[in-house]
Formats: structure tokens, sequence, C-alpha cells
């Protein structure tokens, strides 16, 4: 057996182990008292029903107001968590939630909708026991054995089109490819035999020649599996690396030259009857932010920076320049991860303090970070595909207006990196944005040229609507907007397959 092999099956055998982290024999610990709270809630904040959860399938045709670009048809596939109670209990973590996968079919002036469960291994077998049975990120259960990562898999958290297929993305497991069209879930991927059940996380990012980089992280593991796949979908390369206190990463940036990844100061202590995201620490108050820089060529750690301690979930692109490498993210002050749980019980904590959007340069001569500030409260940041890895000039981020009164996003925003201004949309009380993403022209070249396409909701009306902006002009708000008569659950990423 070569040495690269017995590394990746060291890393899966770990990687299993670490699914049931922290769990021993006792009783479930999602409970009914989490349910009673929410519901209490429920009945005086209408935001809270896109918490609910859905129980089945969703289908219909959207009302167009305004008008839908001719040269805009595609497909939008999104992803979140839709079930968090089942048996009278509730998750404690809306990353717990069971995967609904959506799909928006834009073409021809119109839109049409459909959503439906990621039928896993855990949703079949919870489904057809009437209860939870298996243990969350943030809730602990132990009501049957766990014997592998998938086992857990509840790919909620992107819908990954690559290929000519269409794969559900979760942190710790193998992506499960659904159809294109129905999104019937067709069965777990796995890209080479010995391979089989390694994370595989859920932000890809695509290179000019249509291949994918990605990542697989376990924490607790101290390893960052790397993975490299052509355009046909065939693993051309892999590399592990070692990252000691390796926890929570769920995204990267990938440059020219170069992979990174920003691990945020956490500390695992695991313990009886407790659930992976409760065994998460943070440490800001003792460690830094940490910069791993992996070089492409040699999938070799290259150099290490630190930065103030701040959790980041989502970073944005990066570039090479000259000595440098420069790159987005969005840091949060503070513990935002468990803060996240919150809305399980029925509280949405404000959002508006403790984030912004920064541009990190980073200098391997003088072996420093610095970073400036672009934006205030945000999330979701995403370029044009055609930038992704070389300079870009535009990042597009979810924010809340400032002196808003509503706690939650509620503007859209195009950011120049250069100039630190933003091109922006407020939406009317009462709607929610979730994350847009930039949809280019046939063969465009400049990062407006093209739409801005999301969703968003309609609390008041208890409704999603698919919002569409011109990327040069977003202030002049939406060009078209494709309302649906329901409310999906609301999701955490998705992509834009141009037809």
């Amino acid at each position: 057996m070569s040495h690269a092999m017995n590394e990746r099956r060291q890393f899966l055998t770990r990687s299993i182990g670490l699914a049931a982290l922290g769990l021993s024999s006792g009783a479930a610990r999602a409970d009914s008292d989490t349910y009673r709270r929410f519901h209490q809630a429920l009945e005086h904040d209408a935001r809270l029903s896109a918490y609910a959860g859905v129980t089945g399938e969703l289908a219909g045709d959207a009302v167009i107001h305004g008008r839908m670009p001719d040269d805009l048809q595609g497909t939008f596939y999104r992803n979140g968590p839709g079930r968090f109670e089942l048996g009278g209990e509730r998750y404690h973590h809306w990353f717990d939630g069971d995967g609904y996968v959506q799909r928006w079919q834009v073409g021809g002036g119109k839109v049409s909708h459909r959503g439906r469960f990621v039928a896993t291994q855990k949703y079949i077998e919870e489904t057809a026991a009437g209860q939870f049975l298996y243990p969350a990120f943030g809730t602990y259960i132990d009501r049957r054995p766990v014997k592998s990562n998938d086992t857990v898999n509840v790919a909620n958290t992107n819908l990954l089109p690559f290929g000519g297929r269409v794969y559900a993305l979760w942190e710790g497991g193998s992506a499960i490819e659904v159809d294109p069209q129905t999104l019937e879930t067709r069965g777990i991927k796995t890209w080479r035999p010995n391979l089989k059940g390694m994370p595989f996380s859920a932000h890809p990012k695509a290179d000019p020649d249509g291949g994918l980089w990605n990542f697989g992280n376990m924490p607790g593991a101290d390893k960052l599996m790397i993975y490299r796949l052509n355009a046909a979908g065939e693993v051309a390369r892999t590399g592990m690396v070692d990252v000691p206190d390796l926890n929570m990463v769920h995204d990267f940036a990938i440059s020219a030259r170069h992979l990174i990844f920003l691990v945020p100061p956490y500390d695992m202590k695991s313990g009886p009857e407790l659930s992976l995201g409760d065994s998460l620490h943070w440490a800001g108050a003792t460690r830094p932010l940490r910069v791993m820089v992996i070089a492409k060529d040699t999938l070799q750690l290259r150099q290490v920076f630190e930065l103030p301690a701040r959790m980041v979930f989502h970073v944005g692109n990066a570039f090479e320049d000259g000595a440098c490498t420069r790159l987005d993210a969005v840091m949060h002050e503070g513990d935002t991860l468990h803060e996240l749980a919150d809305v399980m019980h029925g509280e949405i904590r404000p959002f508006r303090d403790g984030s912004s959007t920064v541009q990190i340069t980073l200098d391997y001569v003088a072996g420093q970070a610095r970073e400036a500030r672009l934006f205030g409260a945000s999330e979701f940041p995403r370029v044009a595909p055609q930038v992704v890895s070389v300079r870009h000039r535009k990042l597009a981020v979810m924010g809340v207006a400032p002196g808003s009164a509503d706690d939650s996003f509620n503007t859209v925003n195009l950011i120049d990196i250069d100039s630190g201004k933003a091109d922006s949309y407020r939406f009317d009380a009462g709607w929610v944005a979730e994350e847009h993403v930039l949809v280019p022209r046939r063969g465009a070249r400049a990062e407006t040229d093209g739409y801005l396409v999301g969703v968003a909701q309609d609390v008041r009306r208890g409704q999603t609507v698919l919002t569409v902006f011109d990327a040069h002009n977003i202030k002049a708000g939406p060009r078209a907007m494709a309302r649906l008569s329901y409310a999906p659950p609301p999701c955490i990423h998705g992509n834009f397959l141009p037809s």
C-alpha cells in the first residue's frame, strides 16, 4: 500500500470516529422544550415561519412582475436545511436540518419552482421511524449507532451543477447526486473507490479549465484533504495537509497559485452527551485567526499568517498581486457559530453589529497579513464566475441597512473593492434577502455585464420571490420579480446554470 493511500485510509478512519464525536449511550437530547419555545415565539414573529420547516415536495409557477430578461435562461439550483422537527422534538441548530433542494427554472419570460428533500440514509430511516435517530451538528441524539460520515449526512448546504450532473453538498460527508430535472435522489457519489466516504465540502471552486478544487475537513482530525477534479469529473490530484487544531472550516479561496483557508480559533473538548457543535469552544481570547496558504503545484503548506481572532464562514475571491495575494472575507466578532442556534428556539439575533466584509493582503516577504474594511454588516460574498481565482473588482454581498429596525438581511450590494463604494438596493420592511449570485451574459468579460439573481422572502405575505437585478445598476431595484404563492425554506447556497 502506498504512503498516500495509507494516509487517506487513516484520515477516513479518524473522520468516521469523529462523526460520532462525544457520543455515548444515553437518551436523545433533541427535546420538546425547544419545540415548545419556538412555536410560542412563532405566534409573535412572522419571520420565524421560515425556520418552521416543511414536510414534503413543493412545486409551482411564479407570477412575474416586471420583465424577465430575454437572455437570462437557465436553472438556479439552491439548497438549505428544511426539516427541523420530528415526533414532537426540535433540533437545536439551524445547520442540523435535513437538506431541501430547490430548482428555479428561468426562461422564455417564465419562472417555475420545485423543492424536495434529499433522500439521504438519515432522512429515510428517521422518516420511517417517526423520530430523529442520529446525531446532528448541534443536537446530541443517540438512538441508533453511527457507522460512517454518510450515516449522518444531511446534504443541506449547497447544490452544485457540474459535468452535466447535480450534487447536494454538506460539510462532513460525500456529495449526493440528484436528478437535474426532478431533484429525485440518485445516490452517494464516490469520486474514486479509495475515496469512498471521504468528506467533500460544500464550497468547491471552479478553475478556468472547467475543473474543480475542493477540500474535505473533519474537526479534530487535524488534516485537510485536497481534491482536484478535471472537467470530466475525474479525480486528477489529491493531497493531505496537516493543520494543527483544525476545527470549523466552511469555505476557502483559490488564486492562480494558491489555496487559502481561514481557520477560526476554536478548541475541541469532547465529552459525553455533546454534539459536535457543543464540543467546539471559542478560544478567541488566547488564539488568533490563522490564514493557511497551500501551494497549488505541490499541495503543501507554503505559509501561515495570523489575524485578530474572528469567526469566518465565507470568503469571496483571491488573486495574486505581485509578491502578495489578496482575498475577500466576511469577519464576525466572537462566536457567531453558536449564536446561529438561537433561531431554533425562537430568537433572531441582530446581525447589524459585529460583522464586516474586508479585503486581506497576504505579504509573503514581510510574513504579515493586512486587512482593509470594505463594508459593514454583511454575509454571502460572491463574485462573477469568470473572475474566480483572478483579479476581480466587484463583490456581491447581502447586508443590513445602517439604522435599520430590522435584524435580518435587507440590502443587496455590489462592492467596488478598489474604491470601497457600493451599488446598493434596500428591500421594503418585512422582506428578508437571501444569497444572490452574479450571472454573466454569454461571452461577458465585464463583471457587471449581466445580472444579479437571488431570492428574498416577503415575510408579511408568506411568499418567496426570485429577484433579478441589472448588475450594472443595483440601486435601480429589481428589473423583474418572480413571486411564488408559497414560501419554501430559506437556503444557504446555490448556483445558476445557464442553458
